[in-house]
């Protein structure tokens, strides 16, 4: 199976392409970017596939990173994801960007408590943390640090992400073993890749992961849920670049997920 990973939900634009027995991606580009994200992603996909032999007829299955992150950013990465997998006939999976943040970590954590999280300002971060053997323990929540950290038990814990020094600095005051690995903004494709290849998409659907409301909302009125993403136009043939202009865990698969790639894909996208 060859997969395209797409992420837009941070701050960062990346697509890769990988072989479902490959030890390194056919292709793959990462820009870190605030803003912009529309206009770039469709021009950096085209420059992956461009490097793959077959170009977009040989993709079988699109894996999107669909967030927490950016309400904006996890709609662009959704539609160019979901009109891309229309246009090579091809399946689409989401995958968490905590499940990818911690995926490298896993196989080295011997007993330590992996916990990816994200900066989601105002003293509280995304958080979700996996066992060594890559079962969810705590599953994707927007919290304070506190909350955080007494959900994790007592240690030892590996941080990475955005929000790690802020999770670091409670778990220090309370005596917690912590190592921050990297506090590094966004996943690394690759690990979008992986995880979308060990996922199934009736358990990890391509929809948007919202773990908090939108920050701008109409005077007198509640929040509304985040709307659906709507696609761009699909290109007409499936080897054709595509138009230069995408809460809680699914649950998991009790008697299917064996590997730490397993477990982490099978709980990426539902809030």
């Amino acid at each position: 199976m060859r997969i395209l990973a797409i992420d837009t939900a941070l701050p960062a634009v990346s697509a890769c392409v990988l072989d479902h027995d490959a030890e390194q991606p056919l292709a793959s580009e990462t820009i870190a970017m605030e803003r912009g994200h529309a206009e770039a992603i469709m021009p950096l996909i085209e420059r992956v596939m461009s490097k793959v032999d077959g170009g977009f007829s040989t993709i079988d299955r699109v894996a999107v990173a669909v967030g927490p992150g950016s309400f904006t950013g996890i709609r662009i990465g959704l539609a160019a994801g979901q009109a891309i997998a229309l246009a090579c006939k091809a399946e689409v999976v989401g995958v968490s960007t905590l499940a990818a943040l911690a995926a490298p970590l896993i196989l080295d954590a011997a007993d330590s408590v992996v916990a990816a999280a994200i900066d989601a300002r105002h003293g509280k971060v995304f958080v979700a943390a996996f066992g060594p053997d890559g079962r969810p323990l705590l599953t994707p929540r927007r919290a304070g640090a506190h909350e955080a950290l007494r959900a994790l038990g007592d240690g030892p814990l590996l941080l990475i992400g955005s929000g790690a020094e802020l999770l670091a600095k409670e778990a220090r005051s309370c005596g917690m073993a912590v190592k921050i690995v990297s506090e590094q903004a966004a996943p690394d494709i690759e690990f979008v890749a992986r995880l979308g290849l060990a996922a199934k998409p009736e358990t990890a659907p391509a929809k948007p992961l919202y773990l908090k409301e939108p920050d701008v909302t109409i005077a007198g009125k509640p929040p509304e849920a985040a709307p659906a993403p709507e696609a761009p136009p699909a290109p007409a043939e499936a080897d054709a670049a595509p138009p230069t202009a995408l809460a809680e865990t699914a649950p998991e698969s009790s008697a299917q997920t064996i590997t730490p790639s397993e477990k982490l894909a099978s709980a990426p996208a539902q809030a």
